[in-house]
């Protein structure tokens, strides 16, 4: 068999999976089969290299050339000119926007340059379906190192020493966590990776478990080694069924490698991991929740303590960490302690993955230093906003985070910089909004998420976010007063005071924030009617400029409520009575005769 010549990595991940990757793949190793090059080109399926925007992406080895936004037709041209020719495809490489040139090199990219991938590391670069491929990328050896030479109370040490903390939402320390579940004498103990996953916009755990399972597993035996726990739990979202599938992969080729189960590398510690499946409750997100749907009951929090550590999972003292937090422990152990510690800030140490979406032009998912600010990622690394519109506001946290603006863009994303500025890490979601959106309506939009997701159990988040969302919905709708704004204010704090978990504490965060950032937004909303984003329908009003209008009748013709009248080449009328605020008018105009007043 002759020496691969070429490695082409297409992209697995979901985005690109929904826009026909894996077809592509098909199709290059049909085209390869079909001219007898099996033994010189070899193609992979990779997890998410990150840069969504630009996906499907197809990536050569060994020259590391970078193709974007790759469709089936392109693929014969692709094998044709840089496999057989040796000549990059021109057309379907990055295009800087600012210099209109040309970039092969993903490490030449301003998407990538100031990215540290650690937890994402194995993403883009290995099949996720091969342990081999992991192994070779220095896979299992913290295993081995732990098992073999270190004791728990020392590898537990390490944690502690790196600083690394929760990327799930609450930044708990990993190694202390560990420490006191270690500490707790039980006959049994369970580890948990929590992949419950549920802000809107963000899909980081997703891509770690479908671009690098093994790394969660790995983690999770070092967790249970250390705790003394001899058994694992992954709760998942039965919605990711892509991360299901190659986690159950990974988890049967690491039980056929010896790397799960009984007597792990002849050391004679057991270690073996079982899927739970979560129905997507957002509550279950925290850790009480999560184990209460795992043993068949109602996704609900309890009051701590009794924290999970002591008793959690039937009981049994359970540790619980996300799908983030677990893919750096492998790392941690292989590169030390102080080599971790040295990235990021003083008490956020590390880096962390955020889901970048929203008005941005890069959208995709992106691992950075702590300590970077937010106009690096947003100007950056993603690009900037789309169509050179103006940045308003970026929601950090998901909708238990806050609504930062311009004053905000040099802040240090860490966990106490972003508390600081009014809003959250959280797991890692990161929507960017411009001068269309309208804050108030925001609110509205993560406050109904929220209602939605509240599991009823306390009253001050099951009544009080609905009135907090009723008082939104009537000041979006023209009726608010002045009064509505103070009481908005004062409930959401009793809220954040009183309600039982994160969920609730958290909830009222985007009003108190756009309250604090936009209070003029909101006092026009309530005293002149009105929603300079022209966002919310009751207060717009689609008026035709009579300078403009021709009478063509096209935007009559068009209106689903006949809101619209006059005679052919005379300046037409909407009725503001009938008009239904569709937009349909505007739409269709071809002579910009229309406008939202």
């Amino acid at each position: 068999m002759g020496k691969i010549k070429y490695h082409m990595l297409v992209c697995g991940g979901t985005g690109c999976h929904a826009s026909q990757s894996d077809q592509i793949l098909k199709k290059f190793e049909t085209l390869i089969h079909d001219r007898g090059l099996e033994n010189e080109v070899q193609v992979i399926k990779t997890g998410c290299f990150g840069f969504c925007e630009k996906g499907p992406i197809v990536k050569m080895m060994p020259d590391n050339t970078f193709y974007t936004k790759v469709k089936l037709d392109d693929c014969e041209e692709i094998l044709e000119e840089h496999i057989i020719k040796g000549r990059k495809v021109t057309r379907l490489l990055y295009e800087n926007p600012e210099t209109g040139e040309h970039v092969s090199d993903s490490k030449h990219m301003e998407f990538y340059k100031k990215q540290i991938r650690i937890a994402l590391r194995n993403c883009g670069f290995i099949n996720p379906e091969n342990i081999e491929e992991y192994i070779a990328r220095d896979g299992y050896q913290a295993l081995g190192k732990v098992l073999t030479e270190l004791s728990p109370e020392a590898t537990i040490e390490i944690m502690k020493k790196s600083g690394l903390r929760g990327r799930g939402g609450g930044g708990f320390p990993t190694g202390l966590k560990w420490e006191i579940t270690r500490a707790v004498k039980s006959d049994q103990k369970y580890v948990v990776c929590n992949a419950d996953e549920g802000d809107p916009g963000a899909f980081m755990d997703r891509s770690v478990l479908e671009g690098d399972p093994h790394s969660v597993l790995e983690a999770m035996a070092i967790n249970g080694y250390c705790t003394g726990a001899d058994k694992g739990l992954v709760y998942i979202r039965a919605e990711y069924p892509l991360a299901v599938e190659r986690l159950k992969i990974a988890m049967k080729q690491a039980r056929e490698y010896g790397l799960l189960g009984k007597n792990i590398l002849g050391t004679g510690f057991n270690f073996d991991v079982e899927i739970r499946y979560g129905a997507g409750a957002f509550v279950c997100g925290e850790e009480t929740a999560l184990i209460h749907s795992m043993e068949g009951l109602r996704g609900e929090p309890t009051v701590k303590p009794p924290f999970p550590s002591e008793s959690g999972y039937l009981g049994k003292p359970t540790n619980v960490n996300n799908v983030e937090t677990y893919a750096n422990v492998p790392v941690i152990i292989n590169k030390g302690a102080d080599w971790f510690a040295k990235i990021g800030t003083e008490r956020s140490k590390g880096t962390k993955v955020f889901a970048l979406a929203g008005k941005i032009n890069n959208v995709g998912l992106i691992e950075v230093p702590m300590g970077i600010t937010l106009r690096e990622v947003i100007y950056e690394i993603g690009g900037g906003i789309k169509n050179d519109k103006e940045f308003k506001a970026v929601q950090t946290g998901g909708p238990s985070g806050g609504m930062l603006t311009v004053k905000d863009l040099d802040t240090p994303i860490d966990y106490d910089n972003l508390i600081a500025a009014g809003s959250m890490m959280g797991s890692g979601g990161m929507i960017v909004m411009d001068e269309n959106d309208c804050m108030v309506a925001m609110a509205k939009f993560y406050l109904q998420f929220t209602v939605e997701e509240s599991c009823g159990k306390c009253s001050p988040c099951r009544i009080g976010n609905k009135r907090l969302y009723e008082m939104l919905e009537k000041i979006t709708q023209g009726n608010g007063t002045p009064e509505d704004l103070d009481k908005l204010r004062n409930l959401s704090q009793v809220i954040k005071d009183t309600s039982l978990c994160g969920l609730g504490q958290s909830s009222p965060n985007p009003v108190l924030s756009s309250l604090n950032n936009f209070y003029d937004e909101y006092m026009e909303h309530v005293n002149l009617k009105k929603c300079r984003a022209g966002k919310c329908k009751s207060l717009m009003q689609y008026i035709i400029n009579a300078e403009n209008c021709i009478g063509c009748t096209l935007c009559a013709r068009n209106c689903p409520v006949n809101a619209i009248t006059g005679e052919r080449k005379q300046v037409h009328l909407i009725d503001q009575e009938k008009c239904i605020k569709c937009g349909a008018c505007m739409e269709k105009c071809k002579f910009n005769a229309i406008y939202i007043k």
